[in-house]
């Protein structure tokens, strides 16, 4: 299992905007997403890495 931001309407936004100012502090809205992580060799997981140096982002590899 893996979270990614949520999709959140509009009419629910300024809910969270408001306690955002209440408490001062930013959110992330976060969704669980049901995946099974893929199992990959050496090689696979080294290209993977690679991508993600480059990108400055963070890859997660799944069975779809």
């Amino acid at each position: 299992m893996v979270y990614t931001l949520a999709n959140v309407p509009e009419e629910k936004l300024s809910e969270i905007k408001t306690l955002e100012q209440e408490l001062g502090t930013s959110l992330l809205a976060m969704s669980q997403v049901e995946v099974q992580p893929a199992r990959l060799d050496r090689d696979k997981l080294s290209r993977i890495q690679t991508l993600e140096n480059e990108l400055g982002v963070v890859l997660v590899a799944v069975n779809s």
